[in-house]
């Protein structure tokens, strides 16, 4: 037939097995190992809980004291754990389906009425509704907590889901907050600051996987913006990190510490804002820095220290660890770290190279 043709065809989504075909919710949207039998899955030996288990039921506990509190997914309640906070708050739960500009528009909507709203949404689905989270949230300075799912390396989601851009296209933006937990339990309190923010914007990033396993504070805590935690002392050398990258840099410190070396570990769990104080400290102190980020380089936290410390004339050694300039293809975690360089024997040879420099300073003053 000459002339376009339209063919619309309707697919059934796991048409051929009887699990996915009668599944309502989007449990069979992306599977882990399971049982072709019975269609029940396998469930991995855990540490901790999921982290998106850990959010979204934090959420859920400040919801039951605030009628202000509504979340939002595009499409993900499952991914995002928000299965809980549906069934107990059926009004005040909006999935609008795979619209990520709507979601983000819609946040904003309902901040300027005064409500709290969450919008859980993942680090690779949040570049689509860039526009949404600069003009309609950050221009106006809106109460709106993102909850940033999936953020750095997602291992078995694959290439297109690796959430690594995040802290570059979030910083620059005026009003905006960031943060990582370093686990669990400080996941809690961060929701917690984020839901009591009445200042604008705030985001937590966290990853795809479980906690480590910590023991959880009953009491949730407000943790003043901007500040920074000291993990372990040191005075050869800093190490500036957060989130998952954190156990790295504490092994590699404990290991120089055998070799007679004192590396200082800082939770940097505010990427933005930095905390200035403590960078001025050590700024003063003239020992290396060493920051890591399990996210691109260009544009992200290490480069915030290195503007700051160009802003305080700051002499200091600064070197970066972090996602080089590709993209990063699928595999395991474990073994994308491995092939970009980000492990705990490169920390601690890049500390070594680092310090020799130390010395010299040191022995010229």
């Amino acid at each position: 037939t000459p002339g376009p043709v339209l063919l619309h065809v309707i697919t059934k989504k796991g048409k051929g097995y009887q699990p996915a075909e009668t599944d309502t919710i989007g449990t069979w949207h992306g599977t882990g190992p399971y049982k072709i039998e019975t269609g029940d899955f396998v469930k991995p030996t855990v540490v901790g809980p999921a982290w998106s288990k850990v959010v979204s039921e934090t959420v859920r506990k400040l919801a039951r004291t605030d009628e202000r509190i509504v979340a939002i997914t595009p499409a993900m309640p499952v991914g995002s754990k928000l299965e809980g906070f549906a069934q107990e708050f059926p009004d005040r739960m909006f999935d609008v389906g795979i619209a990520e500009q709507h979601a983000t528009t819609v946040a904003a909507g309902l901040a300027t009425q005064d409500m709290k709203p969450f919008l859980a949404i993942y680090s690779t689905f949040l570049q689509r509704a860039y526009d949404q989270v600069v003009h309609d949230i950050c221009r106006q300075n809106l109460n709106v907590f993102i909850g940033i799912d999936r953020s750095g390396l997602v291992g078995a989601d694959g290439e297109t889901h690796q959430g690594v851009f995040d802290i570059a296209f979030l910083r620059h933006i005026p009003n905006m907050v960031i943060m990582m937990a370093k686990d669990e339990n400080e996941g809690q309190h961060l929701v917690n600051t984020a839901l009591k923010y009445d200042n604008g914007p705030i985001a937590l990033r966290y990853a795809r996987g479980n906690g480590i396993g910590v023991q959880m504070d009953d009491d949730l805590k407000v943790i003043p913006i901007g500040t920074w935690e000291v993990l372990k002392e040191g005075n050869d050398a800093v190490i500036l990190t957060f989130g998952t990258t954190i156990e790295m840099a504490m092994e590699a410190a404990n290991l120089l510490s055998e070799q007679g070396k004192s590396i200082r570990v800082v939770n940097a769990r505010f990427i933005k804002p930095l905390d200035e104080d403590m960078l001025k400290n050590i700024f003063a102190e003239g020992i290396p820095i060493l920051t890591i980020e399990e996210a691109v380089l260009q544009g992200g936290f290490g480069s915030a220290v290195l503007e700051f410390a160009q802003q305080q004339h700051a002499t200091s050694t600064i070197s970066r660890i972090g996602i080089p300039d590709r993209f990063i293809e699928h595999g395991s975690v474990s073994k994308l770290l491995e092939e970009i360089g980000m492990t705990t024997e490169n920390v601690v040879k890049e500390l070594k190279e680092m310090m020799p420099e130390q010395e010299k300073k040191v022995m010229r003053s």
